[in-house]
C-alpha cells in the first residue's frame, strides 16, 4: 500500500479519535456535503472522418463528490473528498479519492496542507470561470495540469486578499495514481487584485509527470515545464476573463523528440437576473508545435443557465470541438448540445 493511502487512512483515524472524545464533534465541527455535475446531451461526434462510438445520446455522470471537512481546533482541519464519474461513451463507473489532506493553518497568510489537495493553477482559474460543471478550464481541458495531486501545498492571502500565492511540491502523476517517483514536481501561482474585481495572476510548473520511475523501460529523458498567465475581471452581473499557457515536452517526458504547445482561453458571463444568466467561450491551442506543427485545436461553447432554487445550476449548452491540419479530413469534429446540471448541497 502506497504512503498516500496511508496519509489518506492517517486523516480518517486522526477525525476518528477525536470524534470519540467529543461527543459534539459531528455536528459541531464536521461538515458533510457533495456536489455533482451530470448531463443529459446528444453528441455528434466524427474522429478521422468516422462517426465514433462516443456519438449519440447519453446521460453522463462526469463528477460526484462527496466531501467531509472536519475541524480539530483554529489551526488543524482536515478534508476528505470523494469522486465518482460515469460516461456513457466508456460504459465505466469509477470512485476514487481526490483530496484527503491534513491542514494547519497559522493565519490567512500561511496555510500548509499534506496529502491529495487542489494544485494552485486550475482550481484557482475554475472559480474566476464559474461554470466549471459545463467545461473543465483550458489545462485541464487538454491535458496539460491536473486539479490536484499527491504531496505538500503551502497557501496563503496578504494585504486584505489584494496578494495571494500557492506552491505545491507533488509527485506528478495525479490524485488517481498515488505512486512513487525519482523526483517531485513543482507547481505555483502568484496572485494580485489591484482593485476590487479585477485578478491578475501568473503560474508555472516543472517535473518529470510522475513518470521518472526506478526500474521502467520508458526513462524520463525530458523535463516538462509550464508557464501560465491570466486577467480576469468580475463586477456585479458581469465577468470577463481570459488565461494563457506555454508548455514545453509536456507529451514528450519520455521520446526522444521534444515538443512544444501553447494555447489560449477567453470567457464571458452576464447575469440577466437572479434566475437566469448567459455565457459564451472560446479555447484555442497548438498541442504539437514540435511534432506536428500544423496541427490546430479549437473549441467554444455557449449556453444559458438557470437557478430553479438553492444548489442547483442547469445549463442549456451547444458545444464544439474539432482539431484540424493540412490534411482534408478533420482528426476530429465534434458538435455537441443538452443541458448541463449542478447540484450542491
Amino acid at each position: 500500500m502506497s504512503k498516500q493511502i496511508f496519509a489518506a487512512l492517517g486523516v480518517v483515524a486522526c477525525a476518528v479519535a477525536n470524534f470519540a472524545h467529543a461527543d459534539t464533534a459531528i455536528t459541531e465541527n464536521t461538515s458533510v456535503g457533495g456536489k455533482a455535475f451530470i448531463d443529459l446531451t446528444s453528441l455528434d461526434q466524427k474522429v478521422a472522418g468516422t462517426k465514433s462510438a462516443a456519438s449519440g445520446f447519453g446521460l453522463d455522470v462526469t463528477r460526484f463528490y462527496l466531501i467531509a471537512n472536519h475541524t480539530f481546533d483554529s489551526v488543524w482541519s482536515a478534508n476528505l473528498t470523494t469522486d465518482f464519474n460515469y460516461m456513457s461513451a466508456d460504459k465505466e463507473t469509477q470512485l476514487f479519492v481526490k483530496k484527503a489532506y491534513l491542514q494547519a493553518k497559522i493565519s490567512d497568510a500561511f496555510w500548509v496542507r499534506a496529502g491529495s489537495a487542489d494544485l494552485p493553477w486550475i482550481s484557482f482559474v475554475e472559480d474566476l470561470y464559474g461554470v466549471r460543471y459545463v467545461e473543465k478550464v483550458l489545462d485541464d481541458r487538454v491535458g496539460r495540469g491536473t486539479s490536484a495531486d499527491w504531496g505538500v501545498h503551502v497557501g496563503g492571502k496578504l494585504a486584505d486578499g489584494k496578494f495571494g500565492y500557492a506552491f505545491s511540491a507533488i509527485e506528478g502523476n495525479g490524485y488517481k495514481n498515488p505512486t512513487r517517483s525519482k523526483s517531485l514536481d513543482f507547481e505555483g501561482r502568484v496572485s494580485f487584485v489591484p482593485v476590487t474585481g479585477l485578478t491578475a495572476a501568473v503560474g508555472f510548473y516543472s517535473g518529470k509527470l510522475g513518470k521518472d520511475v526506478e526500474g521502467t523501460t520508458t526513462p524520463a529523458l525530458h523535463t516538462a515545464s509550464r508557464v501560465n498567465a491570466l486577467l480576469a475581471y468580475g463586477y456585479e452581473n458581469f465577468r470577463i476573463g481570459g488565461e494563457y499557457f506555454t508548455a514545453d515536452n509536456w507529451t514528450a517526458v519520455t521520446t526522444a523528440a521534444t515538443d512544444k504547445s501553447d494555447g489560449f482561453s477567453v470567457w464571458g458571463s452576464y447575469k440577466f437576473s437572479d434566475l437566469v444568466s448567459g455565457f459564451v467561450r472560446y479555447d484555442n491551442e497548438k498541442p504539437n508545435k514540435d511534432t506536428a506543427p500544423s496541427l490546430k485545436d479549437e473549441y467554444y461553447n455557449i449556453g444559458a443557465s438557470f437557478k430553479p432554487r438553492k444548489g442547483v445550476d442547469l445549463s442549456v449548452v451547444y458545444k464544439h470541438a474539432e482539431q484540424k491540419n493540412n490534411t482534408a479530413v478533420k482528426p476530429l469534429d465534434s458538435d455537441e448540445f443538452g443541458v448541463w446540471a449542478q447540484v450542491a448541497f
